[in-house]
Parts: C-alpha cells; sequence; structure tokens
C-alpha cells in the first residue's frame, strides 16, 4: 500500500489526464477561435426569445452547469473505494457509451425546443411527440431540478459560510475530528454546541445565496447566467490549480511519519486494483457518477441549449462541456481531496474517511489540514471558494427550468416568474433546513437527485432514438455542426445508450429503491442511533409528500397550459 505511484498508476494518470487535457484544449480552442459564434438577439414580446452573447460564455455556463460539489468531493471518495486507477476503465466506458451521447441527445432537444419558442421540457417534448404523455414526460425536466434545487441551495450555503470561516479563522485551532464534526453540525442546526448556540448562522448564508441566485437569475440568460459563468468558472479554475500545485509540493509534511506523503495519496487514488473490474457494482457507480457529473437527466442542458440559434453547432459545444467537466472531475477533484488527506493522516484513516462519505472528507478532513499549512487560511478560502463557485453556477441552472416554463408557457415577464419561483423555494427550504438532522436531505436526494434523473434518463433517450426517431435526431444534432458525430454513434444513442441507463435504474431500484421506501435501516438514510432513525420516519415520510406535491404542481401546470391551447384552437376553427 506505501508503495506510492506503480508503473501502472502512472499510465492510469498520463492515459486518463492526457485524454482529458487533449480533448479540453481541442475543443475550447476551436470554440473560442472558431469562425462560428453566438450573437446577442433582441427580445421582443411574443417575437424572440433570449439568446447566449457569446459562444464562450454558453460553454462555459454549460460547463458551470455540469460543474457542481460532486466533482472535487464524489468522485475522489468513488474512485478510491472502487479500484483507484482501475475505476477509470469502467469510468471512460460509460463517459463514451452513456454519458457524452446523452449529453449531445440532452443539446439537441433542447435547442430543438428552443427553435419551437420552448424552454422547458414539457414542450420540447411535445414538439417532438405528438402524444398526450409527451408533455406529462417532459414535466420531469421541471419538477426535478427545483426538487433538488431545494436541499442543494441548503449545501450551497455551506460552502459559503466554509470560505468565510477560512477566511476569518473562525475553526482554526479546532485540532481534532470529533470537535470539527461538532462545529459541522453546530453550523448546520444539528445541534446546539459551543461552537453555534443557535441555527441563525446558516440561516445568513442561505439567505445570502438565494439573494445571488435570485439576482442572477432575473438578470436573464446574457446579463445574468452568462456574465455568471464567464467571471465564476475561470475564477473556479484558477482556484483549483493553485490547488493542486499545493497538493503536489507538500511532500512528507511529518518527518515522523515518511509513508504520509503525497506520492502514496496519490498511489491510492490512481494505482489499479483490476481485481475491482470483476465487481458488478463497481461499473455501476462509474455509470452512476457519469450521470451525476454531467448533469444528465435533470432538465437543465435542455434548457440552455433551447436559447441556442437553431443553426448554431451544438455537437462541438456539447463534447466541450463534457471535457471541461472531466478535467474539473478527473484532473483537480482527484489531485486535491484524497492525496492530501493521505498526506497527513495515513492511508489507513483516509480509508476510514472515504467510507464516510463526502461530506466528511470536505467539510471535516480538510479543515484540521488548512490549519497545519502555511497560508491554510487562504488555502481554505480557495477550497470553499471554489466549492461556491460550482455550487452557484448548478443552482442557477436547478431554478431556469421553472422560469423558462413560466415566461414561455405563462406569458410572464423574467421578474414575475422569477419572483413566483423564488415565493416557492424559500417556503419548501425551510423544511429542509429545520428538519436536516431527521435525513430529509438524503430522503429528497434519494427520490429527485438519484431516481429520479436515472427514469427521466431512461425515459428521453427511448423518446429521441425510438420515437422521435435516429434518423431525424441525427439530422438534427448536424444542423450547423463544427464536428461530425461518427456514425457508429447512431448504434450506440438507440441500443447501448438505453441499455446503459436502464440497467443502472434496474439494480437501483432493487438495491435500494425498495429499502428506501420501506424505510430498511442502513438503505441510503443512515443515522447514529436507532432512537434518531425511529424519530426520523415522520419528517421522511413529509419530505415524500412534498415532492409529491411539487410533482402534482407541475403536472397541473403543464395540464393548465395545454388545456388552454387546446381550447384556443377550437375558438378560431371556422
Amino acid at each position: 500500500m506505501n508503495q506510492g505511484m506503480t508503473f501502472w498508476g502512472w499510465i492510469a494518470v498520463i492515459i486518463g489526464w492526457g485524454t482529458i487535457l487533449g480533448f479540453s484544449l481541442y475543443c475550447m480552442t476551436r470554440v473560442v477561435f472558431g469562425k462560428k459564434k453566438v450573437h446577442a438577439a433582441v427580445v421582443g414580446p411574443g417575437v424572440q426569445r433570449e439568446r447566449w452573447a457569446t459562444r464562450i460564455g454558453l460553454v462555459l455556463a454549460m460547463a458551470g452547469n455540469a460543474i457542481g460539489l460532486g466533482n472535487f468531493l464524489r468522485f475522489p471518495v468513488k474512485a478510491a473505494q472502487n479500484g483507484g486507477g482501475a475505476f477509470l476503465i469502467p469510468y471512460f466506458c460509460a463517459l463514451i457509451f452513456m454519458g457524452v451521447p446523452l449529453m449531445w441527445v440532452e443539446w439537441a432537444i433542447g435547442r430543438h425546443g428552443g427553435a419551437h419558442g420552448h424552454g422547458s421540457t414539457p414542450g420540447m417534448f411535445h414538439v417532438m411527440w405528438k402524444h398526450p404523455a409527451a408533455k406529462y414526460i417532459g414535466a420531469f425536466g421541471i419538477f426535478i431540478p427545483f426538487a433538488i434545487a431545494i436541499y442543494y441551495l441548503f449545501i450551497m450555503s455551506w460552502t459559503l459560510g466554509y470560505a468565510f470561516f477560512s477566511a476569518t479563522g473562525k475553526y482554526f485551532g479546532i485540532t481534532s475530528s470529533k470537535s470539527m464534526t461538532a462545529f459541522l453540525k453546530g453550523f448546520q442546526g444539528v445541534e446546539s454546541n459551543q461552537y453555534f448556540p443557535n441555527i441563525l448562522p446558516v440561516l445568513i448564508f442561505l439567505a445570502i445565496c438565494l439573494a445571488l441566485n435570485y439576482m442572477f437569475l432575473s438578470r436573464g440568460i446574457a446579463k445574468g447566467i452568462e456574465i455568471l459563468a464567464r467571471y465564476g468558472m475561470p475564477l473556479l479554475f484558477i482556484f483549483g490549480i493553485a490547488l493542486v500545485i499545493r497538493v503536489l509540493t507538500l511532500g512528507t509534511p511529518d518527518p515522523s511519519h515518511p509513508d504520509w506523503n503525497v506520492a502514496n495519496g496519490m498511489g491510492f487514488i490512481w494505482n489499479p486494483d483490476l481485481s475491482q473490474l470483476t465487481r458488478a457494482n463497481v461499473w455501476l457507480v462509474a455509470a452512476g457518477q457519469i450521470f451525476f457529473t454531467l448533469s444528465l437527466g435533470q432538465g437543465m442542458i435542455h434548457t440552455y441549449a433551447s436559447y441556442v440559434r437553431e443553426q448554431d453547432d451544438i455537437t462541438l459545444n456539447g463534447l466541450a462541456t463534457s471535457s471541461v467537466n472531466e478535467f474539473a472531475e478527473v484532473i483537480l477533484g482527484g489531485t486535491i481531496a484524497i492525496p492530501v488527506a493521505v498526506a497527513f493522516f495515513g492511508l489507513t484513516q483516509t480509508q476510514e474517511i472515504a467510507n464516510g462519505g463526502a461530506f466528511n472528507l470536505g467539510f471535516v478532513s480538510l479543515p484540521l489540514i488548512f490549519q497545519k499549512i502555511p497560508l491554510g487560511q487562504l488555502f481554505g478560502f480557495m477550497w470553499f471558494g471554489l466549492l461556491f463557485i460550482a455550487g452557484i453556477t448548478t443552482s442557477v441552472a436547478f431554478l431556469q427550468p421553472l422560469v423558462a416554463f413560466m415566461m414561455d408557457e405563462f406569458k410572464m415577464e423574467r421578474k414575475t416568474a422569477v419572483n413566483t419561483l423564488f415565493g416557492w423555494i424559500m417556503a419548501a427550504i425551510l423544511f429542509v433546513v429545520f428538519f436536516f438532522k431527521y435525513g430529509v436531505l438524503d430522503e429528497l436526494d434519494f427520490w429527485a437527485g438519484t431516481l429520479g434523473i436515472v427514469l427521466f434518463g431512461v425515459l428521453e433517450i427511448i423518446v429521441f432514438s425510438w420515437i422521435f426517431g435516429v434518423k431525424k435526431g441525427w439530422a438534427e444534432l448536424h444542423k450547423g455542426a463544427d464536428i461530425k458525430v461518427p456514425r457508429f454513434f447512431k448504434f450506440v444513442f438507440k441500443y447501448i445508450t438505453p441499455a446503459y441507463i436502464l440497467v443502472i435504474l434496474v439494480v437501483w431500484t432493487i438495491q435500494d429503491a425498495v429499502g428506501t421506501f420501506l424505510m430498511k435501516k442502513g438503505k441510503v438514510v443512515s443515522f447514529a442511533t436507532d432512537e434518531l432513525e425511529i424519530a426520523s420516519r415522520p419528517y421522511r415520510w413529509a419530505i415524500r409528500v412534498l415532492f409529491l406535491l411539487i410533482i402534482i404542481a407541475v403536472v397541473t401546470m403543464v395540464r393548465k397550459v395545454w388545456k388552454k391551447r387546446e381550447a384556443e384552437k377550437e375558438a378560431v376553427k371556422p
């Protein structure tokens, strides 16, 4: 175990990093210096929809949509737990045969729907499939991102709070994992302790996060979301690269533990354990990670793509989005958290930290490490600042589909739509905040952010490839294309990608969904004590009811819009 990077570990790094860097540089060079650009459009009532002002702004916004907390916390933990460098084999297989194809599909559906005046998936699916069920399948692309936003904004407030605490040194002086865990729980409102006597601090940071999301959404696509991406994403990469350099130059921080070093940390995450590839679960985890990291099955890519002109490229833009996301995840995310934990805690304790989950790694272990390095407050601020930027560029994407739906289908002004949205989100998010300790966040994350997105992914690939048809889909994908997708992907779209997603859906349903629904112990939501687990059940049922109410509300709005349209059509008939 304490052998540093092996020969095959170096091979895994060279292939993984080389492939991602190559595609990222190729795609972004073509995007920045290519001839085709996205130009601003004047928006007039009932005439034109909003447009992205620049092509680089579009790609950065799409990448910001995809790059989230999971890139820097979830990926390194999953890689370390599932074969290290060997994990890249099923990971890249899932990326090629499921991730990138579905990314192209969502771009194509979105631009096609936007050309028909729809910025959300109910209208997009209705355009592709003239069946009464189509619009209700499309409703997934509204209620899923809204439901995820309810708890994602709360998590985002932690990153902003910890960025502030790092800069001010509030947690400096806390030297044990137990005390740092108490600090985190006090901030989250799980318990009242010497660090936080009440929940007010996290509510303040949550209010700031909500205000920032409101500001960027209110300003629209080009002047709000795109501006956020054009300034936020470069800053994220500056922070990330600075942290990677700091980690790689740490060496052996504690000479009394010569095996606690960055080389062993890189080896832990990159040395391939090929025996893990015989485990079906490793392939499932890799596929699930690709689904999460690219923000697939959530309606956000569709909505962003709807603001692209009909003859503007989406093949190169989609590949660029995927490549930039992988740069953030594999190169930055895979080099920061786990290697630095090994350098300061050793392999054994790092394995325990990884098994404790992403939040344990990000909000407990790393704050302890920042206290042990020079300029720790600065690097702590950069780490949590990076997470915050990743969070806010994703959170605005979660909220935009419902805004687009209200604007396009109910003809609301943007301000009115955003005000309506925030009235709903503020009411729902408080439930998650005040009852967080009862597992309501994990419960909602499973049904909306795990099972829900995969179910929507299955439905959309079937509608696109089998009902709309691969032939028409292929033609739509290549309108104004800067690169031609290999024809082999026609077969992938129709057979391999649906099969990949169906396997994930079936296995998760069998392994987790039934047990989670019945609230079996140890399924998805875990608790420190049996008493807390029993006490949590009414709250977990309440969050399920809330999710069901969100679904009913969205479906009702969709039905109302189409009823109105049918009545208008009948009225104009001779």
